[in-house]
């Protein structure tokens, strides 16, 4: 399984998602790659939904076709309400289907 996560430094939320998703890289045993996006058409090569992104073997499991790409800070929905990162349930839920 190859898992990315791609974001943009403006946005802090891509830390939270990076601590989360390194917890699980070592529980589940993938290897994590980071991508940052820089531009707008760095955005538009990679089809980038906001920061942060996290591609599961190059697909985007959390994307809405309705969500526009570009550079932001993207917005997850969770148990809890909106987050700017999905929990750690809600990735090793995607991670293992």
């Amino acid at each position: 399984m190859k898992v990315e996560l791609l974001y943009f430094d403006d946005c802090p939320h891509w830390k939270v998602a990076d601590g989360r998703l390194r917890e699980l890289a070592a529980e589940l045993g993938f290897e994590l790659n980071r991508r940052l996006v820089e531009s707008s058409e760095d955005a538009e090569a990679v089809s980038f939904r906001g920061s942060p992104s996290i591609l599961i073997d190059g697909r985007d499991r959390f994307a809405v076709d309705a969500d526009p790409v570009g550079l932001s800070c993207r917005i997850y929905t969770t148990p809890d309400g909106p987050a700017g990162s999905p929990t750690v349930d809600q990735l090793r839920s995607v991670l293992l289907t």
